[in-house]
């Protein structure tokens, strides 16, 4: 069913993660090298959030992170702008014994969960690429948590040097160069188009900012290759041991961080400005009185 009003890109992208759904837990969209972003994200989340927190899953895909943090005593509500993806979260969760709210919603329909309040919200792998309004997301974001509640996001980053060069060598200069175009690209998935806007981390906190402050953040698949590359990190295991650990070691540091296949990003929800902490309104400037004749 089409709907109307919506913007046509977002209808595209739907398509396209709609075609994909029932494999994308596969080695299309969970391969080694996914699975070892995503394990990072785990982490995080898991340190960041005590057992029992509520948490927001903004673009859920088939349910994979959504499903381990409920295993492990999380709240989750899980959320995609694709209908087969929703469908297959929920089939995951059932056939894990586990309850999930999983809706479809997408990143750009917060206001529908106007009135709820979560500990934390988390975003994996680039969900937020796919957004046409990163400013409005903050504010829906904010709006879902308390003061000091944290976003955690992986988001698909503008300097991939594996992704240059690698169509550089093959002449696909175009392809090549993608990931630098400003605004949103279209990019092929399953024969369709999934519209994505690439970001330095700097781009994307700048959107951010007005509602959260960026506590840490960190370069994922920098010496590594990008998933899509999963036979040269199959092909060569022993170099590819070796660039995982330059990953892990590294790729937290200043300037190396702002690389990667992705980042991922700690926010942190500033408190509410209460009308006591506004600036005052200066005083009018007296009337100037007209002498009486």
């Amino acid at each position: 069913m089409e709907l109307t009003g919506v913007d046509s890109r977002l209808l595209d992208t739907r398509r396209a993660f709609d075609s994909v759904a029932a494999e994308y837990d596969g080695p299309r969209g969970n391969n080694a090298l996914i699975q070892r972003m995503r394990q990072q994200m785990w982490r995080t989340l898991t340190d960041l959030f005590p057992r029992g927190a509520r948490l927001l899953d903004l673009g859920c895909g088939p349910g994979l992170d959504a499903v381990y943090l409920a295993a492990n005593g999380y709240e989750v509500v899980a959320t995609d702008w694709s209908p087969r993806m929703v469908e297959v979260a929920r089939s995951r969760a059932a056939a894990a014994g586990l309850h999930i709210r999983a809706e479809g919603l997408g990143i750009h329909e917060l206001a529908r969960l106007e009135g709820e309040r979560f500990d934390g919200i988390y975003s994996n792998l680039g969900p937020m690429n796919c957004a046409p309004d990163l400013t409005a997301v903050a504010r829906g974001c904010a709006g879902l948590l308390e003061p000091g509640g944290h976003l955690v996001v992986s988001v698909m980053g503008r300097i991939c040097p594996w992704e240059f060069v690698y169509y550089a060598l093959r002449g696909r200069w175009t392809r090549a160069r993608i990931r630098s175009a400003r605004g949103i690209v279209p990019v092929d998935l399953n024969r369709h188009t999934v519209w994505t806007a690439y970001h330095t981390p700097r781009e994307f906190f700048r959107a951010f900012a007005g509602e959260f402050e960026l506590t840490t953040y960190r370069a994922l698949g920098l010496f590594l290759p990008p998933p899509y590359l999963i036979r040269v990190y199959e092909r060569r295991p022993r170099l590819c041991a070796l660039l995982g650990w330059l990953d892990d070691r590294l790729g937290g540091l200043p300037l190396v961080r702002d690389g990667g296949d992705h980042f991922l990003a700690v926010l942190t929800r500033r408190p509410r400005r209460m009308a006591s902490d506004r600036p005052a309104s200066p005083p009018s400037p007296p009337r100037e009185r007209l002498p009486v004749s």
